[in-house]
């Protein structure tokens, strides 16, 4: 018997819905692709953000001013000096022997004629003792011979009269006379002896008191080369004994000038100048000469100024290093302008700006505007602004940069 075969159900058909509807796993990776494409389309725009910012930054230009302002403008050459006395007075020794005596040191106020020192007089006054006595002995000669003469002179008288009568013959008158004669000659040789040694008496006694070293001026005794017992040896060179300064109270700077500075420096231009001893403190002097002889030292030629200067106080002392500026010009209450603004120029205008002119860059409405201007005064700081359509209190333009606005910088306006 034929069996009824019943088939197996078929699976259910997918319907619309279930066809157009993703499973849970494939729509997670969907969500998945796509926020990956949004962030780097985020990262993208950042980046391209960044760039655009910094080379907007880059390109824009910032302005460093200074207002233009009133002061003075002072050209000065400086030098470097030593300080010393207006008047030092060496004191040597005419005189070789040995120091006996000391009666002066570093810093005696000393008067004029006062000994300071006292060499051995023992060996010029045996000299003086001996002169003395050729001296004496001379005088004697010459009365000796002057006795002689009055004698020769009598014994003349008579033989020539006793010749006259031919008591006596002719040539004993002769002799009678040539005796006188010689007499004579002879009273004149004792009379020249006699201030011959005189002569040697004197220097002698010169001699004896340049055993005596004396102050020749007043003054204060700066510098002592000598010592009790030392033996002074005087005969090719003077020995230094004593330096003495005249008046401490005036002193003067002399210094050394280059010869490309020389031609700016007269009599009585004002000087200032300071030492190491006294830090922060100024001395005012003003230059007394220009000496005309120059030193040349490994080819370099420099002039001697000499600056005077008050030293009531006695602050300066002997050879203390001065560094010095001479003021050579100076105007005061003039408008001016640092050098460095004389020199910028700006980066998009160097090309158009023709070179010689003297012209500064005012920044006017947020722009760096040229102004023509006449320069007077320049004293490597500042330069004077002689003439020019610029006033007190302009901005002007000193440097500029490009990028993020510094501190003091003005920033160029956006066009």
């Amino acid at each position: 018997m034929d069996q009824l075969v019943i088939p197996p159900p078929l699976p259910a058909a997918v319907t619309p819905v279930a066809a157009t509807t993703a499973s849970p796993g494939i729509r997670l990776l969907h969500d998945r692709r796509w926020q990956i494409g949004g962030g780097l389309l985020l990262a993208l725009v950042v980046v391209a953000a960044a760039a655009w910012w910094a080379l907007r930054s880059d390109t824009s230009v910032h302005y460093t001013t200074v207002p233009l302002a009133r002061g003075a403008v002072t050209r000065t050459v400086t030098a470097t000096g030593t300080v010393n006395p207006v008047l030092t007075i060496i004191v040597g020794s005419y005189v070789s022997g040995v120091i006996q005596e000391l009666f002066c040191d570093y810093n005696t106020a000393v008067k004029k004629d006062q000994v300071c020192a006292k060499i051995d007089p023992r060996p010029y006054q045996t000299v003086v003792d001996q002169d003395k006595a050729n001296l004496e002995v001379a005088k004697a000669q010459l009365e000796k011979d002057n006795a002689n003469v009055v004698y020769a002179q009598g014994n003349y008288e008579r033989n020539r009269q006793l010749a006259l009568k031919d008591y006596v013959s002719q040539d004993i008158a002769d002799i009678a006379k040539s005796q006188l004669e010689q007499g004579k000659a002879q009273v004149d040789l004792d009379a020249a002896t006699i201030v011959l040694r005189q002569a040697e008496l004197d220097a002698a006694n010169i001699n004896l008191s340049y055993t005596d070293i004396v102050s020749p001026v007043d003054g204060v005794v700066v510098s002592r080369n000598v010592t009790m017992g030392q033996t002074v040896a005087a005969t090719f060179q003077t020995p230094t004994l004593f330096l003495i300064a005249t008046d401490l109270t005036k002193m003067e700077v002399d210094t050394n000038v280059s010869e490309s500075d020389i031609g700016t420096i007269k009599e009585k231009n004002p000087a200032s100048f300071t030492v190491d001893a006294w830090p922060g403190r100024v001395f005012e002097g003003a230059v007394l000469q220009v000496r005309q002889s120059p030193q040349t030292v490994q080819n370099v030629v420099t002039y001697d100024v000499v600056v005077g200067v008050d030293n009531t106080d006695l602050a300066l002392k002997p050879g203390m290093t001065a560094s010095t500026q001479i003021i050579t010009d100076q105007r005061a209450n003039v408008l001016r302008v640092p050098d460095q603004a004389l020199r910028y120029v700006p980066a998009a205008a160097a090309a158009a700006v023709p070179a010689g002119a003297a012209r500064i860059w005012v920044l006017r409405n947020g722009k760096p505007v040229a102004v023509p201007v006449v320069i007077g005064l320049d004293d490597d700081s500042f330069t004077e602004i002689v003439s020019g359509d610029v006033k007190a209190g302009d901005q002007v333009v000193t440097t500029e940069q490009r990028g993020t606005a510094a501190h003091g910088a003005t920033p160029a306006p956006r066009l």
